[in-house]
């Protein structure tokens, strides 16, 4: 075998080498791990909960909050004392919820579509 044959073999064992080695070890794309919601709805409620709290007034530290969109939906009707806030509009209406943290909220919307 001559001199440029063995260079070449050389050449090409240490290149499948680096690429098999290089490959081996390149870190591994980290799994999906699944998105934690449990932060999203505390809890979801029926008619029987939300009916003593839909009234005027409304008991104190509880809020009734439509969040369906103001015109199209909440003044064709809505609970009585609930209070408009968009989803679209949420940001710029925070200040609208109450300053009480331990207030009872209950969200409402058009329901799963």
């Amino acid at each position: 075998m001559s001199v440029k044959s063995k260079l070449l073999v050389f050449f090409a064992l240490a290149a499948l080498l680096l690429v098999g080695f290089g490959c081996a070890s390149a870190p591994k794309a980290p799994e999906a791990a699944a998105e934690d919601t449990s932060w999203k709805f505390h809890t979801i409620v029926d008619t029987a909960f939300v009916q003593p709290y839909a009234k005027v007034p409304v008991p104190a530290d509880t809020m009734i909050v439509d969040s369906r969109p103001k015109r199209p939906k909440y003044d064709k009707g809505y609970i009585p004392a609930a209070v408009s806030i968009p989803d679209s509009k949420f940001d710029e209406m925070i200040g609208s919820l109450p300053e009480n943290k331990e207030a009872l909220l209950i969200f409402y919307c058009q329901g799963p579509t």
